[in-house]
């Protein structure tokens, strides 16, 4: 199921040049909300760390029942760095099928640890590893679910880490998926009071998912012959990219590669929108196939089919990656919840999937946050508005950056930590 990480980043970041912002104060420089998602922030416009900070990756043990096919995984996977004396503790919430150790996650571990913060990562309830140590349905998705088991995994994280550390104060941050899942587990806070936030920060974060998922996977429709043609695509832009590398007598997929082909324009605007729903897709896929083997579900996999270590994956992985949001929604996801709820409509389900379920919550709240972008893709037209409404002074909006692009840019990791410390938004 698992693609080679440095050759799906070679192929997804060759995009088209960019335009340069000309903003008179916000400086990010990468204009086009595609090309800002994929490239991100260039490395010399990011804060500037030194020092060495303890990263530790720890293993939670757990006692779930798991199929052959995942013999490896023995308990969810968290991230910490943790002071020396007594600090603040924030949590933190990967994105969509985003692990403990993504790119993004340890870049706010590095920057939260030097500006002092005990740190604990963990990942999002939509990757392999959540589905199957510590989701109690083993199918993601559903925000109110999936809060209560992040929160369980926080209690439990915090009962093993106390003898540790010293910690004065407690803080919650998410991004993308993380951000949204944010706002549901602080409000499970606000009942249980385990933690007591001081702040909870949401970052580029999905005011629906089924709204936000169907406008990425809406960015295949531009690609030759549209969505059907995702595999084609997939193998077109896997030869491009090879194909240059290749000709280019490039010592390793770095840098200096990614420089090169972005200069040289290897893709247009739509191959670029096409490339991040199909890193999407992938993502999908290993979570539809590890929800499907975990629960017995039938909908792939055959039923009681019984996965063998020596198994070839290759079939499933093409015929995942050929599935939709709106296939998983439809034939996956509503008859699972509506076998607990029979009464359960589709239109109830979308809306509980939505800030929508919190808003009272959201509004009335004097800790919650958010920091998001004008020009990102994931918001449908008028959300922007709606996070205004709801947050009105708590929420930041910057000109540009797409989908997290400018996360690591040095001004605006400058203001989230800044945000966290403040004592008013």
């Amino acid at each position: 199921m698992k693609i080679a990480r440095s050759v799906l980043i070679g192929f997804v970041l060759l995009i088209p040049a960019f335009a340069w912002a000309d903003d008179a104060v916000y400086r990010y420089p990468i204009a086009d909300s595609y090309a800002a998602t994929i490239l991100g922030t260039p490395q010399n416009l990011r804060p500037e760390l030194s020092g060495k900070v303890p990263v530790k990756t720890m293993v939670l043990e757990t006692d779930l029942k798991k199929p052959e096919i995942f013999f490896y995984d023995h308990g969810l996977r968290y991230t910490v760095a943790f002071q020396d004396g007594k600090a603040p503790l924030i949590f933190l919430l990967a994105g969509t099928g985003g692990s403990s150790r993504s790119s993004k996650m340890l870049a706010l571990v590095n920057n939260l640890y030097r500006a002092g913060f005990h740190v604990v990562a963990l990942p999002s309830p939509t990757s392999s590893n959540f589905i199957i140590n510590a989701s109690t349905s083993h199918v993601p998705g559903n925000l109110t679910e999936d809060a209560a088991d992040l929160y369980r995994a926080m209690e439990q994280i915090w009962n093993v880490s106390r003898e540790r550390i010293q910690v004065s104060d407690f803080f919650l941050a998410g991004y993308s998926l993380g951000g949204t899942e944010a706002a549901f587990v602080s409000k499970l806070d606000e009942e249980r009071k385990v933690f007591d936030f001081r702040r909870v920060l949401m970052i580029n974060p999905a005011v629906s998912l089924y709204t936000s998922v169907s406008r990425i996977e809406g960015l295949l429709d531009d690609i030759p012959g549209g969505p059907r043609r995702v595999g084609a695509f997939f193998n077109q832009m896997m030869a491009k990219s090879s194909d240059f590398y290749r000709k280019g007598d490039f010592v390793a997929i770095d840098d200096d590669f990614l420089y090169s082909a972005y200069q040289a324009q290897l893709l247009n605007r739509n191959e670029a929108g096409g490339l991040i729903a199909v890193s999407f897709r992938i993502g999908s896929a290993g979570m539809i196939f590890t929800s499907d083997a975990m629960t017995n579900g039938g909908y792939v996999i055959p039923k009681n089919k019984v996965l063998k270590n020596s198994d070839s994956l290759d079939d499933y992985f093409w015929t995942y990656l050929h599935l939709s949001f709106l296939d998983y929604f439809n034939e996956y996801f509503y008859p699972h919840f509506r076998k607990v709820r029979p009464e359960l409509t589709k239109e109830e389900l979308i809306e509980s999937l939505s800030l929508k379920k919190v808003e009272n919550f959201l509004t009335s709240s004097t800790r919650i946050g958010v920091i998001t972008n004008e020009d990102d893709f994931i918001l449908a037209p008028g959300e922007l508005d709606y996070l205004r409404r709801v947050f009105g002074s708590r929420i930041k909006i910057y000109p540009s950056g797409g989908h997290l692009g400018n996360l690591e840019y040095r001004d605006n990791m400058a203001f989230l930590i800044d945000r966290l410390r403040s004592a008013t938004w």
